[in-house]
């Protein structure tokens, strides 16, 4: 005579019958449970033979159970002023004395006179239905109300879930987009490297060419604004030094080191490769002695890492730099991959030179 919450509402469009919504294990476990909880309640002081109560409390208790289910999804369409919860409702509180008069009639004999005109059993019929009217609908309303709930808090769930898949998307883009300006900064300025070699007939010039095609069909693929691994970055950064060193050969030395477990690392797209090409482009380049350039990724002890590029080329002084494009557009790409969990630091090396530093968290895997 009590009914379950229904565990999901079922769409009223639905083409077909949804038979699995109607007899939910959930909710026949739920007013088995409540019916035998009925049983024992009238069993004290029960007379008569105690089938025939189970029969009249789970017989009701089923009939609602379908009508409740059956009123959930039928009929398809509802006139506008008539609610389906209070179809259902409804439909409950009518079903209680109609479900109470079959019972009663099926466990009545056939000798036996209609219990209506028996004293005891006309009394029990009253009690059953004055408790079933009570009972049966409250409780059928409330689980509408439940019923309500859980749906907006699935689509309060949904919602959030969407909302974050569109921070995402929205993030890639960004990403995406400040990758994308520093890829011609870079491909237009080897170009014009191997432009000058081959206007002053160097012969170098094909040698510089041809390490130039193998470097871009290895770099090519990896700059689409997709995350990378640090051990692709330091592969990137060992090629582009290899191409600049074919360039000026006596005025650059690099050395690139690496600890344990940095390789498999995430992180954005030419990250070192910024950092590398700023320290050549502003440092190394305008020095007539040239310079030596330093990589280094290591693991920190607090969950971070720390990549560091450093230089010993003109330094601050000499060129006026300070956060010029590229390191300003690698700071936001940063901010966008880690949050506040990236830090990026320029400082002057003694006795000339530059050091940019990036600290970030690992993220879990």
């Amino acid at each position: 005579m009590m009914l379950t919450i229904p565990s999901a509402e079922p769409d009223p469009q639905a083409r077909s019958f949804n038979w699995r919504a109607l007899l939910g294990w959930r909710r026949v476990l739920t007013v088995t449970i409540i019916c035998a909880l009925f049983v024992l309640l009238f069993s004290f002081g029960w007379k008569a033979a105690m089938w025939k109560l189970v029969v009249r409390v789970f017989g009701v208790g089923l009939a609602l159970l379908l009508v409740f289910g059956l009123f959930e999804q039928w009929p398809r369409r509802l006139p506008k002023w008539l609610a389906r919860w209070a179809l259902q409702v409804a439909a409950v509180g009518v079903t209680v004395p109609l479900a109470l008069l079959v019972g009663f009639l099926l466990v009545t004999p056939p000798d036996d006179p209609p219990f209506w005109k028996t004293p005891n059993r006309l009394e029990s019929f009253m009690i059953f239905t004055f408790l079933g009217m009570l009972v049966a609908p409250w409780t059928a309303l409330s689980a509408l109300v439940r019923q309500r709930e859980a749906k907006v808090e699935k689509q309060a769930i949904d919602f959030e879930l969407e909302r974050s898949e569109m921070a995402r998307q929205a993030l890639d883009a960004r990403m995406r987009l400040l990758t994308a300006q520093a890829q011609p900064h870079f491909l237009f300025n080897t170009l014009a490297n191997v432009q000058a070699l081959v206007e002053a007939g160097s012969p170098r010039a094909p040698k510089l060419l041809q390490s130039l095609t193998d470097y871009l069909r290895a770099a090519v693929p990896r700059l689409d604004g997709s995350a990378n691994t640090l051990g692709q970055e330091l592969e990137l950064v060992r090629a582009y030094l290899e191409l600049m060193q074919m360039r000026m050969p006596d005025r650059l030395a690099f050395d690139l080191q690496s600890g344990a477990g940095v390789h498999t690392l995430r992180c954005p797209p030419m990250t070192l490769l910024t950092l590398v090409e700023n320290a050549v482009q502003h440092g190394i380049d305008p020095s007539e002695e040239g310079g030596r350039i330093t990589v280094f990724a290591n693991l920190m002890g607090d969950g971070r890492c720390r990549l560091s590029v450093s230089d010993t080329g003109v330094g601050l002084q000499a060129t006026g730099r300070g956060l010029g494009t590229g390191l300003a557009a690698l700071r936001e790409r940063l901010h966008w991959a880690y949050g506040g969990g990236a830090t990026l630091d320029l400082s002057e090396v003694e006795p000339h030179g530059v050091q940019v530093v990036i600290e970030f968290t690992i993220e879990p895997r």
